[in-house]
């Protein structure tokens, strides 16, 4: 499986830009509030505002599919559960503890070897930008491309984010690679027509991300930083 430095090579070497998923890559969003949590605070509103939505709400621990479900009950009920789910990611980062291993050193690199760097996330702006704010990452990061508002289908796997990313970067998107550590990401970067890099933070991602396409998977942010800097 190409987690080597030699295989990283190419793949970071033709880049013109590096866009970082933020939960995983970058921090651990739900470190402090588990997503459970939200995700049930989020079942609770459906339960008021649609409550045909409830079961299926409940039957998930996972946020962001809460939103995704939220969207058929009309646009107030999605812009209610947008909100809610917003003000949530901002809480949790403020508790989310510091940056994963290996990505300050990661985002320096790419900024120190020329590369424009973006986060690229289905969370929301609002808590990216807090976290970079946090902890002063604000001179490494020269976009930040969260979720698209009131419009869940346009989340990765849909290449909406990083096809916006490499717009605002002035780079066509051939000339970028998505660092992230989900199947929808490296799914986003192929249909972008992207490199990807899976950063495999869990061992049973490994296989699920070299499968998925991933052009290099990686065990850890630390390899991407060594890379850029011998290249």
């Amino acid at each position: 499986m190409p987690t080597q430095a030699d295989a990283l090579d190419p793949v970071l070497g033709s880049s013109k830009a590096i866009l970082f998923d933020f939960d995983g890559p970058i921090c651990d969003v739900f470190r402090g509030l588990p997503a459970s949590g939200i995700a049930e605070e989020l079942a609770d509103l459906l339960a008021v505002l649609a409550p045909g939505l409830e079961r299926r709400a409940r039957a998930t621990d996972d946020p962001m599919e809460v939103h995704r479900i939220s969207q058929e009950g009309g646009s107030t009920v999605l812009a209610a559960v947008e909100a809610a789910l917003t003000a949530a990611e901002v809480r949790a980062v403020k508790v989310a503890g510091g940056p994963t291993e290996g990505c300050v050193q990661a985002l320096h690199a790419a900024r120190d070897t020329g590369r424009r760097v973006a986060v690229v996330s289905n969370n929301s702006s609002d808590c990216v930008r807090e976290y970079v704010t946090l902890h002063g990452l604000e001179e490494v990061v020269d976009e930040i491309i969260g979720r698209p508002s009131l419009q869940p289908d346009l989340m990765k796997p849909s290449p909406h984010p990083l096809l916006t990313a490499a717009s605002a970067l002035g780079v066509a998107p051939g000339l970028t690679v998505l660092v992230g550590d989900s199947v929808t990401d490296v799914e986003a970067a192929h249909a972008a027509g992207a490199r990807s890099i899976g950063y495999a933070n869990k061992a049973s991602k490994e296989v699920s991300l070299v499968d998925a396409g991933a052009d290099v998977v990686v065990l850890g942010m630390q390899e991407i930083a060594d890379s850029l800097n011998s290249g």
